[in-house]
């Protein structure tokens, strides 16, 4: 009888350190998430509202691009279970 139960034992052990070394795989990043968002550019002559105006629309993509990268992130950590 004790042969058996330490077999189980064993074997439970040896699973649990199996999936403890398998560790996991992440997806990879999307690539439009680790971009970097450029300023626009100043031309001479150019009024400065018009600057002002690319810019607000280059923030904007940023902010959009950091929104995508939180719902990615929520998303693999809702399928991963909590860390913390």
């Amino acid at each position: 009888m004790t042969g058996c139960s330490s077999t189980e034992r064993l074997d439970r052990a040896a699973t649990a350190k199996g999936q403890a070394q398998a560790g996991v795989l992440l997806p990879a990043l999307p690539d439009d998430l680790r971009k970097q968002e450029a300023h626009a550019a100043v031309t001479e002559g150019q009024p400065l509202i018009s600057v002002l105006a690319r810019e607000r629309q280059a923030l904007d993509r940023a902010n959009a691009r950091q929104g995508r990268t939180i719902r990615f992130y929520d998303d693999l950590a809702s399928k991963l279970g909590s860390r913390q």
